[in-house]
């Protein structure tokens, strides 16, 4: 009974934070089942690829693989190069989920960009359990994602609009959470390394290569500077 209690509060703790992302997922993944849908797929297709896959940006480049040749190692490479920085969230997440038992399993499958987000920075109160909050951010991301492409897939034939542009809500919903992790912080210097070695890469790289470059040189400088910010938090 008292562990029951203990997953009731956390998922109760854990849903108000994901609101957010309910909405741009749900968004978003109603225009990818119209895409699969306008592409000839039937419902069943969004529906697996984001229960199974839940890899966002990369569903909607694997729905125009599905309709060439089968190019494993093209496939691979490609995966790779779209959700790269999914290597860096990895290691950035080892001490947190430490402890959380069979979850950390789903957790690795489920890790996206707005889940990070979230477990990543979020300060769990102390009654939660760490590993039941974070399962259900995860799970609740990746349930409106399904969610929005069943519905997408079910109901895109009979919708006819131009979808170019929807995937901008995804980059507003970051800005949103930028945002609100600076108010929250006392010390920007996380925030500034990031941004500045971002906008260097943007300029030095270009727009379609910069990521990878702008995680490397992020996660090499925090390392670096990982004691001396510790040390100004913990003087703060």
């Amino acid at each position: 009974m008292k562990n029951e209690n203990q997953i009731w509060i956390a998922f109760r703790s854990a849903f108000p934070y994901t609101v957010p992302i309910l909405a741009g997922f749900v968004f978003l993944g109603i225009a990818y089942g119209i895409f699969m849908n306008s592409l000839g797929f039937g419902a069943i297709y969004p529906i697996l690829m984001s229960l199974l896959i839940f890899a966002g940006s990369m569903e909607f480049v694997a729905a125009n693989l599905l309709l060439v040749a089968f190019n494993p190692i093209n496939a691979l490479l490609l995966t790779l190069m779209v959700n790269a920085r999914h290597l860096f969230y990895g290691i950035s997440m080892l001490d947190k989920y430490r402890k959380t038992g069979k979850k950390k399993w789903y957790l690795i499958f489920g890790l996206c960009d707005e889940s990070f987000s979230i477990n990543c920075t979020v300060d769990i109160p102390k009654n939660v359990d760490k590993g039941w909050f974070m399962f259900f951010v995860t799970l609740l991301n990746h349930s409106y994602w399904v969610v929005g492409s069943a519905i997408g897939g079910i109901f895109g034939s009979l919708v006819r609009f131009n979808t170019e542009g929807l995937e901008f809500v995804m980059t507003a919903l970051f800005v949103v959470i930028f945002i609100e992790q600076w108010l929250k912080e006392k010390r920007h210097h996380s925030a500034l390394v990031g941004l500045g070695l971002s906008t260097f890469s943007l300029i030095v790289f270009g727009g379609i290569n910069f990521i990878i470059p702008a995680m490397l040189a992020i996660l090499g400088i925090l390392t670096i500077l990982r004691k001396p910010l510790e040390k100004v938090e913990v003087s703060v």
